[in-house]
């Protein structure tokens, strides 16, 4: 992320707003946005200066997010914004070609169905004009939004969707603002008939494939389907139903409802959880993960669940993997207020699940039928973390065993083609003094290169 210039654009808003109060007010605004505590003397656009320039660039995002919410600039402006804080999070790559290929699509068909709706989409993703303010004053529209009301509202065959996708600026567009636009388009609110939203993605997908990326059903609201665009290569078609974790020992389960995938703990139910509500596009982050546990456990306090969550699922860490332990303290304590809001860590999370042994299975066992860790992150991804000891590649005398090891390599290529990203930590640096360090540096890289925020 280029902080420096983010930092350039930022400063005038934040110092500019020494007019939206009282010199006693400003600590309040400051609060607000995440800005340090301004000092008590000087004129308010030397406090806010003072406070602006003591920010860490780390906490640049997370006011400029605010910002964007609270003191919304002029359009420009917020979309040098946005692309700068999109810049780190990973979206599938829309070379200008195909996206002229999804407009030459579009030429032929209904752009909305709700024309009030399509109109607020274009507001937020793109710059009308720079006449914002005869606007809001009760003016009539200029520039490009005036264009828009007269070539696509009144008379929609003056501009196909080619033409519109021109003047918005979309082919030279970051792909992070031209898959939004996308999503908006096939959303509920600017198509407020499924019908209508499953012909639109079944339009754009054709061409978008061929550059590997599609529009995929990932949630739904109001009864409506949300699209969302992904990547063909890194995400599962499916959705979680049965998450069983927290369990080393194999657990005593069955189907009380085949029908409705209803999974019963029959034995020793406090050796394992089952966790039983839907998982969305977001994926699964502690805040679900500890609302879930407060409310089955029947714990009022918010402080009481989460120790006591955090507790439960280390306790299910096998005893003697000290180095699975540190990887799992490492997370908490490197991202510390963080966590609510990120993936959350699931250990001992079953992927496979036979009520025979693997010996009476035979040769149509299943294999890695437990995962160490499991994340499930944002729209799909799913990512598997293990850790290696001596019985991932040796026999029980310390020697080298091919076999084991070619089956462990053999279901690592099984699960990543199953859609799963599978990263492997050898025990032995874990047990190093940067352990921590290093585990922290690499859940910074894996959120940075999914775009989960970390701050």
């Amino acid at each position: 992320m280029d902080y420096a210039r983010l930092r350039n654009l930022l400063e005038p808003l934040v110092t500019g707003l020494k007019d939206a109060g009282t010199h006693t007010m400003l600590p309040v605004l400051c609060e607000e946005l995440g800005l340090p505590v301004p000092a008590a003397d000087g004129s308010k656009r030397e406090r806010m200066t003072a406070s602006f320039n003591a920010l860490a660039d780390a906490d640049l995002p997370s006011v400029a997010r605010k910002l964007l919410i609270r003191h919304p600039p002029s359009a420009t402006t917020r979309n040098q914004i946005q692309d700068i804080l999109w810049s780190d999070s990973p979206c599938p790559p829309i070379p200008k070609r195909y996206r002229r290929e999804v407009a030459r699509r579009l030429n032929s068909e209904e752009l909305y169905g709700d024309a009030r709706r399509f109109d607020e989409l274009l507001e937020r993703l793109w710059i009308l004009d720079a006449g914002d303010w005869m606007c809001l004053l009760g003016g009539k529209p200029t520039g490009l939004r005036a264009e828009i009301q007269q070539h696509v509202h009144r008379n929609p065959e003056d501009w196909p969707a080619e033409v519109l996708f021109d003047q918005l600026g979309a082919y030279d567009a970051s792909d992070r603002r031209f898959a939004l636009f996308l999503e908006g388009l096939a959303s509920a609110d600017v198509r407020p008939d499924e019908a209508a939203q499953r012909h639109f993605v079944a339009c754009v997908n054709e061409p978008l494939r061929s550059c590997g990326a599609e529009l995929r059903e990932t949630d739904s609201e109001g009864g409506y389907p949300i699209f969302s665009l992904v990547s063909l290569h890194a995400a599962t078609k499916g959705r979680p139903k049965n998450l069983i974790f927290a369990s080393p020992d194999k657990p005593d389960l069955r189907f009380r409802d085949a029908l409705d995938n209803d999974v019963e703990i029959v034995t020793n139910a406090d050796k394992v959880l089952v966790y039983d509500r839907p998982i969305g596009n977001v994926g699964l982050r502690w805040n679900d993960l500890q609302q879930w546990w407060a409310e089955a456990e029947q714990i009022s306090d918010a402080t009481q669940a989460k120790r006591s969550l955090y507790a439960r699922l280390k306790a299910s860490l096998p005893r003697n993997s000290p180095p699975q332990t540190l990887l799992f303290d490492a997370f908490f304590e490197g991202f510390r207020s963080a966590v609510p809001n990120l993936p959350a860590l699931l250990p001992e999370v079953w992927l496979h699940w036979d009520p025979r042994t693997v010996k009476a299975r035979g040769p149509d066992a299943l294999l890695r039928f437990r995962m160490d860790f499991l994340l499930l992150l944002p729209q799909g991804v799913r990512v598997v973390i293990e850790v290696d000891g001596k019985h991932h590649y040796a026999d029980s005398t310390g020697s080298a065993d091919v076999q084991r090891y070619s089956q462990m390599v053999k279901a690592d290529r099984e699960l990543k083609l199953a859609g799963y990203e599978v990263f492997r930590f050898g025990a032995a640096e874990l047990q190093v003094p940067t352990a921590k360090a290093d585990v922290k540096a690499f859940f910074e890289a894996l959120f940075k290169r999914y775009g989960v925020l970390t701050n």
